[in-house]
């Protein structure tokens, strides 16, 4: 039985996807990404231990060599992920396709489908396509939230059970992709255009910082790729303002765009072919 490691699970958002989802947010990622929101997903716990001494209410503690979480004693303060220096959370789950959906199957009647994120779900491959599997037996949609490092060309058996992939374009370029993240761009924009060709690019979303990032450039390389697709669907794109809440401390002196930049930016995306652009 595949298990995966599982972050928290939110039974109803309306931000992850159309309409009412409950979205599944697994933990490690293979992006470093500087302007992180939710950097404790980064990384498994290395079980130092730090947190369990300073966790308010005594529902950390350390047990053959491990940090064992009390998810009743929790008080959801989060101490243990300010006081954590790994980019890691001590409150994750190990858990199958299987016991996620014994989890949020009582959502069912509420809620139009499910979205799994992270971190990067695309780590969990095996657990996403099970759980997919099961949500599809039973009348749900199924939207990954990614950071296009998955290879989902040579994986059709995960796409069979997908109806949509949010893809993240962080960059215009090499250069500035790794600066931001670590990691390379290529597999990113191979991603943009095949899911594009097989009909299964849900949205594309780009985080806007003015000064680090040439967002403006991001927009056109995204349109020139999407051009022959832009026609035939009405491709979401996501304009996504930088904001400091949940960033490391030493990533939140980047500047914060300014409504009419944002603005600019849309009225670019329109110029370059999309139709369907939301700034958040």
């Amino acid at each position: 039985m595949h298990r995966a490691p599982v972050n928290k699970i939110i039974p109803s958002s309306v931000v992850d996807g159309p309409g009412n989802r409950t979205a599944i947010f697994f933990q490690s990622c293979n992006f470093n990404c500087r302007y992180c929101h939710n950097p404790e997903t980064i990384h498994m716990c290395q079980n130092c231990g730090a947190c369990v001494a300073t966790c308010p209410v005594q529902a950390l503690s350390i047990a053959d060599g491990k940090v064992v979480w009390d998810k009743k004693k929790c008080c959801g303060c989060d101490t243990c992920i300010k006081t954590c220096t790994h980019n890691a959370s001590p409150k994750v789950t190990e858990m199958s396709a299987e016991e996620i959906w014994e989890e949020i199957k009582d959502n069912l009647f509420f809620i139009r489908g499910i979205t799994v994120s992270g971190g990067e779900c695309t780590l969990q491959a095996e657990v996403v396509k099970e759980l997919f599997t099961i949500a599809k037996d039973n009348g749900l949609s199924t939207l990954i939230d990614s950071n296009g490092s998955y290879d989902f060309k040579n994986h059709p058996e995960l796409l069979a059970v997908t109806d949509g992939v949010m893809l993240d374009i962080k960059a215009d370029n090499e250069e500035r992709h790794r600066w931001l993240t670590g990691a390379s761009i290529s597999p990113v924009l191979e991603n943009l255009e095949y899911l594009a060709a097989v009909n299964k690019l849900e949205e594309i979303r780009t985080v806007c910082i003015p000064q680090q990032l040439n967002s403006e450039a991001t927009i056109q390389v995204a349109a020139e790729i999407l051009k022959p697709y832009l026609l035939k669907k009405d491709i979401r794109y996501k304009l996504i303002k930088y904001r400091h809440f949940g960033v490391r401390q030493e990533y939140r002196d980047f500047e914060e765009p300014t409504p009419e930049y944002m603005e600019e930016l849309k009225a670019l995306a329109e110029q370059s072919g999309f139709r369907n652009i939301v700034i958040i």
